[in-house]
């Protein structure tokens, strides 16, 4: 306590005045006492409220500091796809050089070449207030930039998204924007999650293995710059668990440097007419309804099949010219054969089985960019006709993998996901085609690269089954005779099939200096599908085997071994 003790008072006028300043002193002197010591019990109260109160700090607490402003994103094996990171970002003050201003433009022209000296010279001589110099800027860089001793330079620490593998599943991953949000791909898709500060701590990992996607992109992006293709897309599916494996397309882009909207993704924003890949597709509808019962029937493919004013014709230098049974017709890609089989099925099975598979609606996927087909607007009996075999319907490179996947896992359609599945618990499908039908399309897709048009995709010891499809390009006003889409689906290993893959490249040329003669998907795709399982299979648990196959044995008989059959290579 403070006691404040008046001295004894003075006689006189002089006196008087004396003692009246310094009681006004005392008084001023007493308030403030009274003020300090109040301030000095508030805080001492607010200490002991805290420390009776208050809970102290946890781990957890400190950790939050320490969680990244993004969650990263990871392959199925944890290697990293995209994650956050502390980037230098160099910026100027242009208002506030000192100095020599060409000198400096000169010396930022040499550091940070991505302008010249004569764009940096006028960034300067602009008066603005601010402007960046280099974004993602790396510690050596900003050092010399500091070594300058300009003091309108100002180097700033911030948040990053870094994409390790570069342009690698770019059209997966997307890219965030200059708010730190997803703006496209699985970037987008997962902002939310990515964004949470109670879940961004835990990395989200996607179904992709990069080790199969960097071999898909390299095969698919050589054979694309050999061919001089216009574009490319390529897609592994587990059949099992429709987990997307590896998932290209081509021309990509590097999410590390965004300019401009990133190129369409093949795969799931662009619809194409996939040519033969669709037979199997009709032989499995009309197998699966009964309107074929016998692996033996044969159907009329001596001459061309004319309905109406339309002519429907075997590729030339491809015709047998004879009638075709089942395995003939898929192994020597007979269109007036699988026409004929169509116009049997009829138009109202022919859409069912189109639509079990979804050819009708947008591919289900969480990536939110997918087209939707190109539908049939009537259809009548040419168009039956010619859906059978790939013309006239317009779908993408995954809907195609998703009806194959179906076709050989035993008659499940299973949905596509880009999320890394629990293989304990697979997502539930839905039953499109019968076992027995499944049982005998992994058969006959075995016996076209055995025999057949896929023969260029066979990859020894990993027993893959697909089938070829090449259709002209379509433009404006109806289809380009110069250029071909050319396609490959397959499935391996068949004897019990686990995976099931689709490459697609749009307008290739011919090649002759590296063997490919035709534009035909048998010369140009099919090799691509042959080095990826070559370089892949095993990493994805396939073990080659050359004891190993499917039985076809009951089908082989059925095939003709006349003269030339088994050297032709058609489509």
């Amino acid at each position: 306590m403070i006691v404040v003790v008046a001295p004894p008072a003075r006689k006189g006028r002089t006196g008087d005045a004396r003692q009246a300043l310094v009681a006004t002193a005392q008084v001023r002197l007493m308030i403030l006492s009274i003020l300090f010591g109040f301030g000095m019990l508030v805080v001492i109260g607010k200490l002991a409220l805290l420390a009776l109160w208050a809970e102290p700090a946890t781990a957890r607490d400190i950790a939050t500091t320490l969680v990244p402003p993004r969650g990263d994103i990871t392959d199925r094996r944890g290697a990293p796809l995209a994650r956050s990171i502390d980037s230098w970002t160099i910026a100027i003050h242009p208002n506030q050089v000192i100095g020599d201003k060409a000198e400096l433009a000169h010396r930022l022209a040499e550091l940070i070449p991505e302008q010249s000296a004569e764009r940096y010279f006028a960034l300067l001589k602009s008066g603005g207030s601010f402007a960046y110099l280099k974004r993602r800027a790396m510690p050596e860089l900003v050092s010399a930039v500091n070594a300058l001793g300009q003091p309108a330079i100002e180097f700033q620490r911030e948040n990053d998204r870094l994409y390790p593998q570069s342009t690698l599943a770019a059209h997966v991953l997307g890219y965030i924007d200059s708010t730190g949000h997803g703006r496209y791909g699985m970037e987008r898709v997962l902002d939310a999650q990515l964004s949470d500060p109670a879940r961004r701590g835990e990395p989200v990992a996607l179904s992709l293995d990069l080790r199969v996607q960097a071999a898909l992109e390299n095969e698919l992006g050589t054979a694309m710059t050999q061919l001089q293709a216009r574009g490319a897309a390529g897609v592994i599916l587990d059949v099992h668990t429709g987990e997307v494996i590896a998932m290209t397309s081509l021309p990509a882009f590097n999410p590390n440097a965004i300019a401009g909207p990133p190129p369409r993704n093949n795969v799931t924003q662009s619809v194409y007419e996939l040519g033969s890949t669709f037979k199997p597709i009709a032989v499995a509808a009309a197998i699966d309804t009964g309107t074929i019962t016998s692996m033996s029937r044969r159907f009329d493919a001596t001459v061309p099949l004319q309905v109406g004013r339309f002519k429907i014709h075997d590729d030339p230098g491809d015709e047998q010219f004879r009638w075709l049974n089942i395995p003939e017709t898929l192994i020597y890609s007979s269109n007036i054969a699988t026409a004929r089989i169509a116009d049997e099925l009829g138009a109202e099975k022919m859409q069912e089985i189109f639509r079990r598979f979804g050819f009708d609606r947008k591919p289900e996927i969480e990536l939110d960019a997918s087209a939707k087909p190109l539908w049939p607007s009537s259809w009548g009996r040419i168009t039956v006709m010619t859906t059978a075999y790939g013309h006239g319907i317009a779908v993408t490179p995954l809907h195609l993998a998703t009806a194959y996947a179906a076709m050989v896992n035993g008659g499940i359609l299973r949905p596509v996901t880009l999320r890394k599945v629990d293989p304990a618990h697979p997502p539930e499908g839905k039953r499109v085609l019968q076992q027995a039908t499944s049982d005998r399309m992994r058969q006959l897709l075995r016996l076209i690269v055995l025999k057949g048009t896929g023969r260029k995709g066979e990859a020894p010891g990993f027993r893959i089954a697909g089938k070829t499809g090449t259709a002209e390009a379509a433009s404006e006003g109806g289809y380009d005779k110069h250029r071909n889409v050319s396609t490959f689906a397959a499935a391996f290993p068949i004897d019990a099939p686990r995976y099931v893959m689709i490459a697609m490249l749009d307008s290739p040329k011919a090649n002759p200096s590296i063997g490919v003669y035709r534009t035909t998907a048998a010369w140009t795709v099919a090799p691509v599908v042959a080095r990826v399982v070559g370089r892949t299979g095993s990493l994805l648990g396939v073990m080659p085997d050359a004891n190993r196959d499917i039985d076809e044995r009951e089908l082989l008989p059925l095939i003709w071994a006349g003269p030339g059959a088994d050297k032709k290579d058609p489509e």
